[in-house]
């Protein structure tokens, strides 16, 4: 698989300060406009890693989700913003940060607007395969853009790894306790008596596995995977995920409502 492609940031157009972590829209050399997450971001370069790895797990099960690239930031270009708060930010985030294609005229999902039960039952599945805790309905993280369904916005998901700078990499069984970790669903934005979510799954566990898993994982740049404990090289934290979400893929304890059971 080709990794993640690489563009360079030529203009720094508006922050969006609908979400904590203060992303930007950009243009950059290839002519294209992007929201980009910043490395320099508070919630660290993890929060880029789940971003990637979330993203290309959705279009494995076969849901929308923007393309996302490498931006190449020079923090030269905080010299032309009068926000203060951006200029540290731009300043912080000199380098590769993440890029996920703009959607032009998108609006955000209201109920019934786009989508089908099936589509539905995918969200509700990765959501709980990924562990997404920020799928609500005061927030789905879905767009409509021309008339079909978009799944955007995952860097909350895969909390696992926030802990591994603390050491729980090298705890014995520390990828089987994700694995058999519940979710749960009652904030979800997808209802899960509203679909068939056992069908997805039966579905959607044949389009993963490790091979699945490792490819995806070569579209993270080595930069982004720092190293933690039990994992000091990035070929070394590649397979740390891999290995967890293998042993999740390996379990059904974390599907709501044991569905698939």
């Amino acid at each position: 698989m080709s990794p993640l492609d690489r563009v360079r940031v030529t203009r720094y157009v508006t922050p969006l300060r609908e979400g904590g972590s203060l992303p930007g829209i950009v243009e950059a050399d290839d002519l294209g406009t992007y929201v980009c997450k910043f490395r320099g971001a508070g919630q660290g370069l993890r929060v880029l890693v789940a971003e990637v790895i979330a993203s290309e797990l959705a279009r494995r099960v076969g849901l929308r989700t923007p393309r996302l690239v490498v931006l190449d930031l020079d923090p030269a270009i905080a010299r032309y913003e009068a926000d203060e708060e951006v200029q540290d930010l731009l300043n912080a985030s000199a380098g590769d940060n993440l890029g996920i294609d703009f959607l032009p005229g998108a609006f955000g999902y209201a109920d019934g607007e786009a989508g089908t039960p099936e589509e539905a039952a995918r969200v509700l599945w990765l959501d709980a395969f990924i562990a997404n805790v920020d799928r609500s309905w005061r927030n789905p993280n879905l767009l409509v853009w021309h008339g079909d369904l978009w799944v955007i916005d995952h860097g909350a998901s895969l909390y696992f790894h926030h802990a591994w700078p603390g050491g729980s990499l090298t705890r014995e069984g520390a990828a089987q306790r994700f694995a058999d970790q519940p979710w749960d669903p009652s904030d979800h934005v997808v209802d899960p008596a509203e679909v068939d979510l056992a069908a997805a799954d039966a579905a959607l566990r044949a389009e993963l596995g490790t091979e699945v898993f490792a490819e995806v994982l070569d579209l993270v740049p080595d930069a982004w995977l720092e190293p933690v404990p039990g994992a000091e090289t990035p070929a070394q934290v590649r397979a740390a995920y891999v290995d967890f979400l293998s042993a999740r893929l390996a379990s059904r304890a974390w599907l709501p409502g044991g569905a698939g059971a």
